[in-house]
């Protein structure tokens, strides 16, 4: 059977835009569309492979081989094969592999921005990083900031049409949840353990609170390169009991439910996942004002959106909540409301297959 669209992922382990891929092939028609998933450095035993195969997905591995060349010929010959309407990377760094598989055939090539323009164009290097922003000519970023980033740059390299569509929730699953009446107050910070997200910044503000004499739990979910030495940071300054470091975890929305806010405090972000989680399931958000953050978050009602170089105010927005429940649970109520009306997997998969048409696509 041609599959109508094509999507390549780079794996399909624990991330962010994994998981999106996942919501919008979850919430699409599936018999009408045809989906199926190429995968450039595919696990079997990757998180995300059963749960795209039980909804009829096929998946598809472009081999073992870590040869670059042999890997685009593979998709190439996939693409052939197949014969889909659209191709879709849903990574920066497959961006090339989709413009380079439709070459010369009838099929309308996508790539995606799934974070800080800037940042992503760096973190590739001088070739990657600038074909991954030129190729494909159609690009869909998951944030409205990266796109005016992209739109400002006075680079060559950068798409020919930009369509915005924001990240999308299994409201179901994200649902509201109770807040937690344990008087201890349980915080949750949650993603890769990783420099960009500066965790170095929580870490400093729960010495504050400790100092402040408050009783609390910061959680951190999450793994990645930082693990052994923020568990190092945290004992020298005496946190043991204070932070607690829980690794991966698949049960994000039990994690929100024993916490009474999210703080996220990350120095760049496209749509962070974590965050729209966050106000899904009724909790209140102290974040630092990046990517789509301030759009996400509406300061003062749903939550608190921070300065990303005012640490003081960060914990100030911190202790506001863990001293406050009642504004906890009134800013959890606003976050849930909002939820409802902008996160939906209808409007995911509806804006995205209105980029396609908008790139040309002739739906039938």
């Amino acid at each position: 059977m041609n599959r109508r669209l094509l999507y390549l992922a780079g794996q399909l382990r624990p991330g962010g835009q994994e998981r999106q891929l996942c919501y919008l092939l979850q919430g699409m028609d599936r018999e009408r569309y045809r989906p199926a998933v190429a995968v450039w450095s595919f696990r079997e035993n990757d998180e995300y492979v059963p749960q795209i195969r039980a909804l009829g997905v096929p998946i598809y591995s472009l081999g073992p081989t870590r040869n670059i060349p042999a890997k685009l010929s593979s998709f190439r010959r996939l693409v052939a094969h197949l014969k889909p309407e659209v191709v879709h990377s849903y990574c920066f760094w497959t961006n090339f592999a989709a413009h380079w598989a439709t070459l010369g055939r009838q099929a309308v090539p996508f790539g995606s921005m799934r974070g800080d323009f800037h940042l992503e164009k760096q973190t590739f290097g001088p070739w990657l990083g600038r074909v991954g922003c030129y190729w494909p000519r159609n690009h869909i970023f998951n944030s409205f900031a990266a796109a005016e980033n992209a739109r400002c740059s006075k680079s060559v390299f950068v798409p020919g049409q930009i369509y915005v569509v924001r990240n999308g929730l299994d409201l179901d699953r994200f649902c509201k949840a109770p807040l937690p009446t344990a008087e201890r107050a349980c915080i949750l910070a949650a993603g890769s353990l990783e420099p960009i997200k500066r965790w170095d910044k929580l870490i400093t503000a729960a010495v504050e609170l400790k100092r402040r004499g408050l009783d609390f739990l910061l959680q951190i979910a999450g793994d990645g390169s930082l693990q052994a030495s923020l568990k190092q940071q945290t004992e020298k300054l005496g946190l043991s009991g204070y932070v607690e470091f829980i690794g991966h975890s698949s049960n994000v929305p039990k994690l929100l439910a024993d916490a009474i806010f999210l703080a996220h405090s990350s120095d760049t972000e496209g749509c962070p996942n974590v965050v729209m989680e966050a106000m899904a399931c009724g909790r209140a958000v102290v974040a630092t004002g990046v990517g789509d953050v301030p759009d996400l978050v509406e300061d003062g009602k749903t939550g608190f959106v921070v300065r990303r170089t005012d640490d003081a105010m960060l914990v100030e927005c911190i202790v506001k909540l863990i001293t406050d429940r009642d504004l906890c649970r009134r800013m959890g109520e606003a976050g849930r409301a909002k939820a409802e009306r902008e996160f939906g997997l209808d409007r995911l998969v509806g804006e995205t297959l209105a980029a396609y048409r908008g790139a040309g696509w002739k739906e039938c």
